[in-house]
């Protein structure tokens, strides 16, 4: 994707959140004014939009870009991805995702009611078959600053470092294969979840646990 796809996608990314929004502080519970339904058509009409634009730089279909975007209802905020780092004999754990057959640390969005710290430990354990404890965050990272390629929606990476404290590796209906890597020698990673200078950045933390956070 071409730099000004990348500036087009934020773009639309940020319009149809305004839409969205828009939706939110229009409703009845916001706005009893007989105006408020014109309000929601017009904001409506933007989401809209924004979809089919967003459909000329990709190869999504405009009803698939809309529903993908409304199951965020409400005050649009960025998703939580949360990823865990476990090492072993100076090894990261990687899964290989079923979707793309690629590699990554194991992880996902958080859901609802979930702590940041219950969301990587299950993450773990339903992916690698794994149980583990989180022991430290050690990054907080803006995906549309660090992996490729570019999404249609905004998210915060949270790489944790774990330990594992139980379980065995197990495959799942979203990985089908869980392995450990040298630094030097990491396969194909799924770079829209885990890139290379993530894992880097990774065993650092690991070898030296008393660095700070790092966050954009």
């Amino acid at each position: 994707m071409s730099d000004a796809d990348s500036t087009a996608l934020g773009l639309l990314r940020r319009l149809f959140a305004l839409s969205r929004t828009g939706l939110h502080f229009a409703g009845s519970e916001y706005r009893p004014d007989a105006n408020a339904v014109f309000d929601r058509g017009r904001y409506e009409e933007i989401g809209s939009i924004a979809a089919r634009l967003l459909a000329l730089h990709t190869e999504a279909p405009v009803a698939e870009l809309l529903q993908a975007w409304r199951t965020d209802d409400g005050y649009m905020t960025p998703k939580i991805d949360v990823r865990g780092a476990i090492f072993r004999d100076d090894q990261i754990l990687l899964v290989r995702e079923r979707s793309d057959g690629k590699w990554t640390c194991p992880g996902g969005w958080v859901d609802l009611n979930e702590s940041p710290t219950q969301a990587v430990e299950k993450e773990i354990r339903q992916e690698s078959g794994f149980i583990a404890k989180t022991v430290k965050l050690a990054a907080v990272y803006d995906r549309n600053l660090r992996n490729l390629p570019p999404s249609i929606f905004h998210s915060w990476k949270c790489f944790f470092l774990c330990e594992i404290t139980g379980g065995a590796p197990q495959v799942s209906d979203e990985t089908d294969a869980v392995e450990f890597f040298a630094a030097d020698a990491l396969p194909e990673l799924s770079t829209g979840r885990t890139s290379e200078w993530q894992i880097e950045r990774m065993y650092l933390h690991h070898r030296a646990r008393e660095l700070p956070a790092e966050f954009d």
